[in-house]
């Protein structure tokens, strides 16, 4: 912090000095003090910032010492490169321990950062002299509680003072420990240490007067602070303040007094007391060691705004920017940047709301005793003029503007681990740069240049360098396609240093991070979901280990549980072999043995289990489930030569019906549809070829080979589940929620006809049947989002069933069961739930009549209207390509005959 000394009234300090009712020492017309002349700052103030330059021009020092890691003054050249921009930060991590790493953020308009480019511009050798990173690494090794080395060593506290959580509440050192500008301010009256810190130092005007008064004024207030408080309760401070004052001598001895230096003004007075060598180096004496690496890394307003983060961190440093760039009329020209982002949101503002807001916020300055308007003035001029006195808009300029989305870049030429330059070469080749602006990325796998966008974020996801998080793509469901949301943030550098142990290559190491994982993966899930990473990232080298240690895991776990859980992933894997041109043969082995052991063991698992647990192994057969239908689907297509229908992305998005065995799929649909013989409604439509592309029982097709010979025999699997699912309906043990479930699954694949599902759901609640139980079952077959309200809506029988053993359920159960009923049904969409309490209320004899052209509801009988679904057949047909599959496109691009009359009819 730069603390500065405040006063109540125009009183005299012990020295003499007059004291203005702003509470700073008035300026008094002196020349550069005698001896080094200490400037002591805010870190991150642009009127620090402002200050410091013109003292330094006025001085003309021969060296500038400055408050950082002396490990850092081979990088201080690189701060004249043109590539290098702020905000950037000092990065020192320990070289055995990348992961113990310390920032020292810098800003333009950072005093030090001021400090360090006067240096460079004049030809003046810089120096830092905090004390080394090599033993601020190493004090956070041993005590991460006592100092915050994870942001630059510096104290948590706005002070520039360190924290102590163990000093006693009743320290009157505390209180200035926690908060010291709020204690000045008080002193000079103000209740808001923010705002008297820009009314002293930030509204103060550059060069008028003596250029160094302001940090005599500074020094004045932090000696009579440190001699009130000592060193805040924390001995680590005065061993730094020993080396800098060991520096200091060492610089004088070599330019003499001719020597600036810049530094917390927390540590001025403690620079210029008078200490003798023996007695700072007997503070530095047996300090521990780490061997550290230091280099330049990018920076972001965000981070430097957070103040869990930097001691000096401050709320709004796109702000404080704007104050240290703008060459006059701050306000005007803030208010016209405001202007300029709400206007590329599409919001009306002219240049009357910005003349209006620049008078209101001065208007304010004046009603609240302020030499200039403040961030406070204006925040509240641009919502009542600009914003119409609405929270949104002003949201968005204080994201924006007041904090910026500012990501600083460094030279190629500053030090980096091999990692981190492989990384920075592959961002360059695929045009994917860093940004601190969050935003979503759009990715076609079918081009090569968004595959290896892919590749290369899957493989940071591996190493644990969070870039990019994988969201829902919108618009396709197909695996051809990925959304991305990017975020750069300055730790991700820290991240990548620490994956440095493991390769010089992104691809290496990711390949053999990937090893390391597998064979401390603690779970068989686990290690499914690392296999299915392993083929996103596209590392063949690390998928031989990971399947042979899934291979080990899947014959020696006996749970069900885990068995079940780790199929989904295994199986989604299959699907990647088409797309991004991986062989994924390794894989189908495995799953398959694996489904069949969860065959085996599920139905004795499923036995006797509590509420909780059956809510559980409900969505494990759910999961299941729909892992059998791909595993199906994706060993097929990839036997298939004759299926050349689509791709593992068309599966994504047309539910896996491809070449002739989707279109025999769609035939057998269609004849189902005809003649309804057997047939389900509703969902049992999907069986027919669009759900898991299992055809239903009059609907099979035969999966061929170009030479005629029947494929293996994976279509067994969905017959062996299906069977297991039968197990589960009969089973008395079986708790009600899974049973349910079964008979949903076995009537949506056709495997059960809707008489039989009827029949199924009346046993279940029949007298006999507990009303918790039967409520359980409810839940499972047409509970959640498992489309069960649409079937209740075609389906008469059920819904009768349903509601006749709802008011046949006694007063007392019903109490108990109404929260699994609210639940069940609650999860419906609003209209399906209104179409319900129709039908009910219309009760059992008008929903019974209402077929096609009766008083009823529309398409609610009891039997199919053929000629309706005759009208959507050669719809259907033209999206599917049936007729392009059958008589060949023709010449004019055309698709034979599609007779499209009667298809709104």
């Amino acid at each position: 912090m730069d603390a500065v000394t405040g006063g109540a009234g125009d009183e005299r300090t012990e020295s003499g000095s007059s004291v203005g009712p702003d509470g700073l020492a008035a300026s008094r017309s002196v020349a550069k003090p005698s001896g080094p002349l200490l400037l002591g700052v805010r870190h991150h103030g642009p009127g620090s910032a402002r200050a410091v330059r013109a003292a330094l021009d006025a001085a003309r020092p021969l060296t500038v010492l400055i408050e950082g890691p002396p490990e850092a003054d081979a990088l201080i050249p690189l701060a004249a490169d043109e590539a290098m921009r702020p905000p950037v930060a000092l990065l020192a991590h320990a070289v055995d321990e990348p992961g113990r790493s310390a920032f020292w953020p810098l800003a333009e308009f950072s005093p030090e950062w001021v400090a360090i480019r006067w240096a460079v511009e004049h030809q003046v050798p810089a120096r830092f002299i905090d004390l080394p990173a090599t033993h601020t690494l190493a004090w956070g090794k041993e005590d991460e509680t006592a100092l915050d080395a994870g942001e630059g060593g510096e104290p948590t506290t706005d002070a520039d003072e360190p924290a102590d959580s163990q000093a006693e509440e009743t320290d009157p050192r505390v209180a200035v420990r926690v908060d010291p500008l709020a204690l000045l301010a008080d002193v000079a009256g103000y209740d808001d240490p923010e705002r008297w810190w820009e009314d002293v130092v930030e509204h103060r005007g550059a060069g008028d007067g003596d250029v160094f008064a302001p940090f005599l004024g500074l020094e004045e207030a932090m000696g009579a602070l440190r001699e009130a408080y000592g060193s805040g309760g924390h001995d680590r401070d005065l061993v730094r303040e020993a080396y800098m004052r060991l520096q200091m001598r060492a610089a004088q001895r070599e330019f003499g007094d001719d020597v600036a230096v810049v530094c917390g003004a927390w540590h001025v007075p403690a620079l210029r007391q008078k200490s003798t060598v023996g007695a700072d180096k007997a503070l530095l004496k047996g300090l521990p060691k780490v061997k550290a690496d230091m280099t330049w890394v990018p920076w972001t307003n965000r981070r430097l705004a957070r103040v869990s983060g930097y001691g000096a961190g401050i709320d709004s440093p796109g702000w404080y920017g704007h104050l240290f760039s703008a060459p006059d009329r701050p306000v005007e020209r803030w208010m016209t940047k405001v202007a300029g982002l709400l206007r590329e949101e599409d919001r009306i503002v002219s240049s009357a709301h910005v003349i209006e807001a620049v008078r209101l916020a001065e208007t304010l300055a004046a009603m609240r005793g302020r030499p200039l308007p403040g961030l406070s003035e204006t925040t509240d001029a641009v919502r009542a003029v600009m914003c119409e006195g609405s929270d949104v808009p002003l949201a968005l300029v204080q994201d924006r503007l007041v904090v910026g989305d500012v990501l600083g870049e460094v030279p190629r030429s500053a030090p980096a681990v091999p990692l981190q330059r492989d990384l920075d070469r592959i961002q360059r080749r695929l045009r994917l740069k860093p940004e601190a602006l969050e935003r979503e990325l759009e990715l076609d796998l079918r081009k090569e240049n968004d595959a290896e966008r892919s590749r290369l974020l899957h493989r940071l996801r591996l190493l644990r360098v969070e870039w990019g998080e994988p969201v829902a793509s919108r618009g396709s469901t197909g695996t051809f396609r990925e959304t991305w949301r990017l975020r750069w943030e300055p730790e991700l550098s820290v991240r990548v240093a620490e994956a440095g142990v493991w390769g010089t290559t992104v691809f290496a190491a990711a390949t053999a991070k990937a090893e390391a994982d597998a064979v401390s993966a603690p779970g068989l899930a686990d290690v499914t979901a690392l296999a299915e990473r392993c083929l996103l990232a596209e590392l063949p080298d690390a998928l031989p280990t990971v399947m042979r240690i899934l291979a080990d895991r899947a014959a020696l776990d006996t749970d069900v549980g885990h068995l079940a859980q780790a199929l989904p992933a295994l199986v989604r894997s299959l699907r990647y072999g088409d797309v991004r041109g991986t062989d994924t043969r390794a894989l189908a082995g495995v799953a398959a043995g694996l489904a069949e052991r969860v065959f085996v063991g599920l139905p004795p698992a499923c036995a006797a289990l509590d509420a909780d647990a059956a809510e559980e192994m409900r969505r494990h057969v759910d999961a299941v489930h729909g892992a059998v239908g791909l595993l199906g689907d994706a060993v097929g297509s990839g036997r298939d030569a004759g299926g050349g229908g689509g791709s593992g992305a068309d599966q994504g998005d047309v539910g896996g019906a491809s070449g002739k065995g989707g279109e025999g799929a769609a035939v057998g649909a269609e004849r189902a549809e005809r003649h309804a013989a057997g047939a389900g409604s509703g969902s049992q439509g999907q069986a027919a070829g669009t759900g898991h592309g299992a055809p239903g029982e009059g609907t099979s097709v035969e999966r061929r080979g170009s030479d005629g010979s029947a494929s293996p025999p994976h279509g067994d699997l969905r017959k062996r589940w299906h069977a297991v699912l039968r197990v589960l309906v009969v089973r008395d043990t079986v708790p009600g929620v899974i049973r349910g479930r079964a008979v949903r699954l076995l009537l949506d694949d056709g495997e059960l006809g809707q008489g039989e599902a009827a029949r199924a759901m009346g046993l279940a609640l029949s007298p006999g049947t507990p009303p918790g139980d039967a409520a359980s079952w409810i839940e499972g077959f047409v509970g959640g989002g498992s489309g069960g309200g649409m079937l209740l809506v075609h389906d008469e029988r059920l819904l009768g069933l349903v509601d006749a053993w709802l008011t046949g359920v006694s007063a007392e159960a019903f109490t108990d069961v109404l929260p699994l009923l609210r639940r069940t049904f609650s999860a419906y969409e609003p209209g399906v739930r209104w179409t319900l309490g129709e039908l009910v209320r219309r009760g059992p004899g008008e929903r019974g009549g209402s077929g096609v052209g009766g008083a009823g509801i529309p398409g609610f009988a009891d039997e199919f209207d053929v000629g309706r679904a005759d009208a959507v057949l050669p719809v259907v047909r033209l999206l599917l390509g049936l007729d392009r599959m059958e008589m060949g496109e023709g010449a004019d691009g055309g698709f034979g005959g599609n007779d499209l009359v009667g298809a709104t009819g």
